[in-house]
């Protein structure tokens, strides 16, 4: 709240571009830091131990192939978005493309998935640990954090995020470091873990229901009998990871307040190295709870999972608050319901900010194109409220999806959703023979083959072990992750299909817009409405284009060049940890 309040004292916070971008003005250290906290919500803290606990080390690839995909962002996305002098993910569409409808239809569609996977999730696992710790009711506990978040995401815009998510990701890994530490200490550190947990079953166990995983250790399982297969671990896991680190508003947002290119790709490596942690934080130290706690985070049967922790689902939900209050001293306990606050609330303010810009400049201002930079701020404070309505009433989806493993509902939620908007962007980056009929159908069929695999889902249950779904196989009985490389590749199909049935766009409409011509200093005619809609941006200084042959500011090469060297690493790092724990 202080933080919110200092901010809107100061003078970047009054403009649209201010509110928005932070002024475009942060250096490396709340980029990299703005980034990882954004991402780690309390769903991670829930999500992540409860799947560990259930499941095993597997669940820290989605952690870990981020680490990889966050260098993309830095290198070959965040400058095309840059010299295309764009403000949101469907602004960058309707400059590549031209024409309202995609650009709609990407900020309706990403202001849904945010509502689904995002906010009601982290709302969720927030509520559910509150009520472990201090017995409050899920909804009231909600409401509170709910008012405090978006008091201080309506009053300060996105540079009051970033610096309060600098705090916050110290507060986060101080904490969570602290858990780590008892957790594997109480069952005799890795070895331990290694030794203890698949003895982990609950007393009550039958058959394989309840009984830890053989391949529990193993981060690339089998491709037919693995609950995460490897194939899909890596090419279906890469392309939610490219949507979500590259396109994402969320994401994107905070590397275009960035005061330079170098800036950005620091903060880019410095959310990768960040990236490690999870799987030592969270998703250990709840395989840990369920060897100190079987019969509770481990029970088999719906009555006893009823009895253990209120959800006939199963407790897996529950490793981590489990852990903070059968392990760690008072005091300590208070650190660690800090640490889930304030991810909840660094995670929830991020969403809040982007959809607010979301919401403001793709879709108010094209309904109400006389509206002024008053009434566009008003409009998307005003939307942070509408959306915290909605996603309470989404609570109980949340709750009883997936067989009650949060992680894996936000995952496969995403598979059905996300990769046909990863497709139309790699696309309009990487080919310029692509046009706004194959994007708008591609996006349209993609969403449709989406939906089939979904709703069956969803409405018949995908089931659990020992309680098959009713969902026929032939719709649900491919793996969600590798449902979405292929959902991946037929949106890909259909974009180049309908483009070459099309006319290609003129290259003077794509300068600074594709990668082939990501340096080109020619002048561009943008294929976005002329008239009114062009003289709002002009006014507004959010979204305005580029002017003839200018580029981001000069980077100072010597530290370019240790950002580059420092990327270098990182992906070392990340390959021998893949390797090591494959």
């Amino acid at each position: 709240m202080a933080v919110g309040i200092w901010s809107m004292r100061r003078r970047s916070g009054r403009s649209l571009s201010g509110y928005f971008l932070a002024g475009r003005s942060m250096s490396w250290a709340p980029v990299g830091a703005s980034l990882f906290a954004s991402n780690i919500g309390s769903g991670h803290f829930v999500g992540l131990a409860g799947t560990g606990a259930a499941g095993g080390i597997a669940v820290g690839g989605f952690e870990w192939s981020g680490m990889f995909i966050v260098l993309l962002l830095g290198w070959v996305f965040v400058p095309i978005y840059l010299r295309a002098g764009v403000s949101t993910m469907p602004e960058y569409l309707g400059r590549r493309f031209g024409g309202r409808r995609i650009r709609l239809y990407l900020a309706l569609l990403s202001l849904g998935l945010y509502i689904s996977t995002k906010i009601s999730v982290d709302m969720y696992s927030g509520a559910l640990f509150i009520r472990e710790a201090l017995g409050w009711d899920l909804y009231g506990s909600v409401g509170a954090l709910l008012g405090i978040t978006a008091l201080y995401t309506v009053t300060g815009g996105l540079t009051a995020l970033m610096f309060a998510d600098l705090v916050q990701t110290l507060i986060i890994i101080a904490g969570a470091s602290v858990l780590a530490g008892y957790a594997l200490g109480a069952v005799g550190g890795y070895q331990g873990l290694q030794e203890r947990y698949p003895l982990a079953a609950s007393p009550n166990a039958s058959g394989p229901c309840g009984r830890p995983r053989p391949d529990a250790f193993h981060l690339l399982r089998d491709p037919d009998t693995g609950d995460l297969p490897w194939p899909g671990l890596v090419l279906g896991l890469g392309i939610i990871s490219a949507w979500y680190w590259c396109t994402d508003q969320v994401i994107v947002q905070r590397c275009l307040a960035g005061r330079s290119l170098t800036h950005v790709r620091a903060g880019c490596v410095v959310c990768g190295y960040l990236k490690v942690l999870p799987m030592f934080l969270m998703v250990l130290p709840g395989m840990a709870a369920r060897v100190l706690f079987p019969d509770v985070v481990g029970c088999a049967d719906p009555q006893g999972c009823s009895r253990a922790c209120g959800s006939a689902l199963g407790c897996s939900n529950v490793a981590y608050p489990r852990l903070v209050l059968g392990l760690l001293p008072h005091g300590l306990r208070g650190l660690m319901l800090a640490v889930v606050l304030a991810a909840l609330m660094s995670s929830l303010a991020s969403i809040f900010a982007s959809s607010g810009a979301l919401f403001t400049l793709d879709v108010y201002r094209k309904l109400r194109g006389g509206a002024g930079p008053r009434e566009l701020l008003l409009a998307g404070r005003l939307w942070v409220l509408a959306m915290v309505g909605l996603s309470l009433a989404w609570l109980p989806v949340v709750e009883a999806a997936r067989g009650g493993q949060l992680f894996d509902y936000m995952q496969a939620l995403a598979s059905y959703l996300a990769p046909p908007v990863a497709a139309v962007f790699f696309l309009a980056v990487f080919v310029p023979r692509v046009n706004e009929p194959g994007a708008f159908w591609g996006l349209l069929g993609g969403l449709g083959l989406g939906l089939a695999r979904l709703i069956p889902e969803f409405l018949l249950g995908s089931g659990s072990c020992g309680t098959p779904g009713r969902c026929p196989e032939l719709l649900c009985g491919l793996h969600y992750l590798h449902f979405a490389v292929l959902l991946f590749l037929l949106t890909c199909a259909i974009v180049l299909g309908v483009s070459w049935c099309h006319p290609p766009i003129p290259k003077v409409h794509l300068h600074r817009l594709v990668f082939s011509l990501r340096n080109s200093r020619e002048p561009r005619i943008d294929l976005e409405e002329v008239g009114a809609a062009q003289e709002e941006e002009a006014t507004s200084g959010v979204g305005v284009a580029p002017e003839v042959g200018v580029g981001p500011p000069p980077e100072d090469p010597k530290w370019s060049r240790l950002v580059d060297i420092n990327a270098l690493v990182l992906m070392g790092v990340a390959s021998f940890l893949w390797g090591y724990f494959a």
